[in-house]
């Protein structure tokens, strides 16, 4: 069951925090003021095509209202992500609401192209039901007036959210529901990436095609409609090419071995005199083992360099990096999940061991980081 807590503190890392679901929190960037502006100056007209006669206080109020039930449209597409997520074992950072909708932060890389999907698909889901819903109580409530304007708000929002987060392009859920199917078919998660990243290519030049109708034919929305492509086909290409770049730095160059990147191993005693364990060091990696036989940890060589300037005779142990089960990689695991793991896991070096646990060599972030730059 999800709980939800509720609070109100200013978040340096996000903006405004307003509840956490399952200890994720939910933040209200500063930019979403913005554009919750923006859709009150422009929508107000409308209003008053709406309810003609309507007093310019009530149209701005009405117009107020949508731009909350936008933005509050846009928070549970996004919660859909998030429990979803959460459902799956997929650590989510935060849900972020911001100047052009919102974003679910989802910590970890989907395992299978099932959860990617589904998870994607979880938002428009709650969209398209919320959509469906209001579209109901439009058909059996009132057929004018504020509560019929307000239903309409409710419908056209989720209905405007769905459907633009639908667009086959990454960023995009719709994007990334084409990246898991291509996934599934070729077994492939980096031609999925391409596919879509294309898919958000075509999204944004088809928002840039509907900007130039709007400003040759001269509609009365064309320098709204035009900003608005403008920053959202921005927002496509750089969320693209974002997850290219991703893509590639998790993606196992063919024809490299983990065997050709680990260091080899070197056992000292945890005692040994700091200087000395560094002078042995070279080229090695260094696991620290107590009188008890526990190893005590990894060489950190920056710290056993700080400690060597100030006093060569202490202990090695002083400077060693605890062994933690996240730090451990079995040789025989697929690149990629080396890969996610050792971008995940705060360390900058891991033991490498084999599949009986003996320990086979140190693989350190940097040596894995420079492959795959250069591969």
């Amino acid at each position: 069951m999800t709980t939800i807590r509720t609070g109100r503190v200013v978040r340096g890392d996000g903006g405004l925090l307003l509840f956490r679901i399952s200890g994720v929190p939910v933040l209200l960037a500063p930019s979403w003021w913005l554009g919750s502006l923006a859709v009150v100056l422009l929508y107000t007209p409308l209003v008053d095509r709406l309810m003609p006669g309507v007093s310019g206080g009530t149209a701005f109020l009405l117009a107020s209202a949508f731009a909350v039930l936008l933005g509050a449209s846009v928070l549970a597409h996004e919660l859909g992500h998030c429990v979803v997520a959460l459902r799956f074992g997929l650590p989510v950072r935060r849900v972020r609401l911001f100047l052009l909708g919102g974003i679910s932060e989802v910590a970890r890389t989907p395992r299978k192209p099932a959860h990617e999907g589904l998870v994607a698909a979880a938002g428009p889901g709650v969209s398209i039901v919320l959509a469906a819903l209001f579209g109901m109580a439009l058909l059996i409530g009132p057929d004018d007036g504020a509560i019929w304007v307000l239903l309409i708000e409710c419908t056209a929002a989720n209905l405007a959210v769905a459907v633009f987060n639908l667009l086959p392009g990454l960023p995009l859920d719709g994007g990334r529901m084409l990246r898991a199917g291509v996934w599934a078919l070729t077994g492939r998660r980096s031609k999925g990436t391409t596919a879509a990243a294309v898919g958000g290519g075509v999204v944004a030049a088809a928002l840039l095609v509907w900007a130039m109708f709007g400003v040759v034919e001269g509609s009365t929305d064309q320098w709204f409609r035009l900003g608005v492509c403008v920053l959202t086909a921005w927002f496509v290409i750089t969320g693209a090419m974002g997850e290219i770049s991703a893509e590639q730095r998790r993606t196992w160059p063919d024809g490299l071995r983990l065997a050709d990147l680990v260091q080899p191993i070197l056992q000292l005693p945890a005692e040994s005199p700091v200087a000395s364990a560094l002078d042995a060091s070279a080229g090695r990696g260094v696991v620290l083992v107590r009188a008890d036989g526990v190893a005590a940890g990894l060489l950190d060589r920056a710290t056993a360099e700080r400690l060597a300037s100030q006093s060569p005779l202490s202990p090695a142990e002083l400077a060693a990096e605890p062994i933690r089960p996240e730090s451990v990689l079995l040789e025989s695991e697929p690149g990629e999940e080396i890969i996610e793991r050792v971008y995940e896991t705060a360390a900058w070096q891991f033991l490498v061991v084999d599949e009986e646990g003996r320990p086979s060599g140190v693989l350190r972030r940097e040596d894995l980081k420079a492959a795959l730059r250069n591969a």
